[in-house]
């Protein structure tokens, strides 16, 4: 049976800038069944998720829930949840976590703050703490969304929490159905395709050096898409690998051309060509959806410039 995950690999589509973009992930445990719009759709509060929603709308925060890998029996609400909170922008990359006897707690936090970077809310209201455990590894599993994210996610899950891999959880929804499985790396807000269980174990152990790998990378969620393409791009050009090296520091123009200024921490400057290409032939964007051309950041150029910033904290 042909899936919109079989058709893209398939037809050799790219995976580079089609990450969801957020500067900052609230992440919200949420045990049980997952409906399509999660947040309203599953044993939290509906009221209390559309009350999120509208408080996370416009602030660069992405609110998901999260669940354990395994077996989701219908057991209710739980006494307390984990909560998370990440800062993808390098420069001031961060995770903080919590338990929450209470979700309505989360109502108090400074929205605009947290997608800015300031984590001060997060610990106030929830007396959190800066995570210094193992990154974690959200790998999509709602299945309500699209059957590909829990027919290939939910094993990739699963098979990384029993082989022991610490930091592993199931998230709602990370977009791009058709690359899944599809998981994302947090605190530094790198989003992987087409992800195979000994792929994310040498991301997670790039990530404790602070490397970044490229290989089935789809982008950093701190930027837009051409921003993202361009710093893989970068990347690649220049071989470089560490975490929080790079910065998207300028997008020059509007869909379908942009011109993007990726900066180096030590000073150096690069400037992208990225355009925005058509991938044909149509596919399906989602299982069961109608066959389309979906948008592709295609990076036309990277030339290094000769002029060198200031050294930039990125």
């Amino acid at each position: 049976m042909s899936t919109c995950t079989s058709a893209s690999r398939h037809l050799d589509e790219p995976l580079a800038g089609t990450a969801a973009t957020a500067r900052t992930w609230l992440l919200i445990e949420q045990p049980g069944p997952w409906g399509a719009k999660a947040l309203t759709s599953s044993h939290l509060d509906p009221a209390l998720g559309r009350a999120l929603e509208a408080a996370a709308q416009g602030t660069g925060v992405r609110i998901a829930l999260i669940r354990r890998p395994g077996r989701h029996a219908d057991c209710g609400t739980p006494a307390e949840r984990r909560v998370y909170a990440a800062h993808t922008a390098p420069g001031n990359v961060w995770l903080h976590g919590a338990m929450a006897c209470d979700p309505e707690v989360l109502l108090g936090l400074d929205f605009a703050a947290l997608g800015q970077g300031d984590p001060q809310s997060f610990a106030e209201v929830l007396d959190a703490r800066p995570h210094t455990e193992e990154p974690l590894a959200l790998v999509c599993t709602n299945g309500k969304r699209d059957r590909c994210c829990a027919l290939l996610g939910r094993p990739l899950a699963a098979e990384l929490a029993a082989s022991g891999v610490n930091g592993v959880w199931e998230v709602t929804h990370l977009g791009g159905h058709r690359f899944s499985p599809t998981v994302l790396m947090l605190p530094h807000g790198y989003a992987y395709g087409r992800a195979e269980a000994h792929a994310v174990k040498e991301i997670l152990q790039g990530l404790r050096k602070g490397r970044i790998v490229t290989e089935g990378c789809r982008g950093n969620s701190a930027w837009e898409r051409p921003g993202q393409a361009a710093e893989l791009a970068v990347r690649t050009a220049a071989g470089e690998h560490a975490a929080g090296s790079l910065a998207v520091v300028r997008t020059d123009g509007t869909a379908p051309r942009w011109d993007v200024t990726v900066a180096h921490a030590d000073g150096r400057l690069w400037r992208v060509v990225v355009a925005q290409g058509t991938s044909l032939p149509p596919r399906p964007e989602s299982c069961g959806s109608a066959l389309g051309s979906p948008a592709r950041m295609d990076v036309v150029a990277v030339r290094q410039l000769q002029e060198t910033a200031v050294a930039v904290s990125c």
